[in-house]
Parts: C-alpha cells; sequence; structure tokens
C-alpha cells in the first residue's frame, strides 16, 4: 500500500504506509515523513510498525530530534497503532505519551479512528480518546 492523502474533518493528513521503509534515523524522517509538509498536509500518520524500535528508547534521542523536526517544519506527527509492548518497559515513554497527547503537535492514538474522532469538531458527539496501556 502507498502512503496516501486523506482529509479528515476538513484537515489534510498524510498516512504513511506500514509497509515503508523504516525510520531510524532522522535523516529517514526528514526523506520519508516531512515531505508531508510538501504535499500541503497538516498531519503526517505513521504507522508504530515503520519506526524503528531506537524511536522508543528515548535514551537514544531519536524520538526527541525527530519530534522536534516535525515541530520545526509545523507539521503535526502521528504515530499510529499498538504501544503497549513499548510502554511496559519504559515508564518515561508512558510520561511522553500521556504529555504528547495533551498538546496540540505529537499524538500517540491507537488507530486512524481515534485520529478521525481527536480532529472531530468540539460539538460533535465523537470523543477524543488519548492512547493508553
Amino acid at each position: 500500500m502507498a502512503d496516501l492523502l486523506v482529509e479528515h474533518h476538513g484537515v489534510p493528513v498524510l498516512v504513511c504506509s506500514a509497509d515503508g521503509p523504516t525510520v531510524a534515523t532522522e535523516q529517514d524522517a526528514l526523506d520519508q515523513l516531512i515531505g508531508g509538509a510538501f504535499y500541503r498536509t497538516d498531519i503526517v500518520a505513521v504507522p508504530v510498525e515503520r519506526l524503528d524500535a531506537g524511536f522508543f528508547d528515548l535514551r537514544s534521542g531519536l524520538a526527541g530530534a525527530i519530534m522536534q523536526k516535525f515541530v520545526n517544519y509545523r507539521v503535526r506527527l502521528v504515530v499510529v497503532g499498538d504501544l503497549s509492548h513499548h510502554l511496559k518497559t519504559s515508564a518515561a515513554l508512558r510520561d511522553l505519551v500521556r504529555e504528547s497527547n495533551e498538546g496540540r503537535h505529537i499524538w500517540f492514538l491507537p488507530d486512524l479512528d481515534a485520529l478521525a474522532a481527536r480532529l472531530a469538531p468540539a460539538g460533535d458527539s465523537a470523543s477524543a480518546e488519548s492512547f493508553g496501556g
């Protein structure tokens, strides 16, 4: 499956394919993900499977570097999928996920339906839930 440009509640979202190349470095993120800014998208949704395990080991600094690139380019990053394995082994990651989901720039969500709900207008009946694990 190729990356797709979709729209949720008027917000353009680049949905990255789960079977694309692994993002293992900051340069990979620039080459593969930040390009979403050039598609005139506001959000890049990246499946957990695309991110190297080093992303979830906060000591590596990879997550921080990639997240900072997204903030610098004014493109929101949404990590989509099951993080439970990673969350079990890292209190720091659990804190990062919780704090990120409270903000507007970086979110960790279980699926694309949760992203659509999160982007729904305030009066919509769909509620935005963050990923807990």
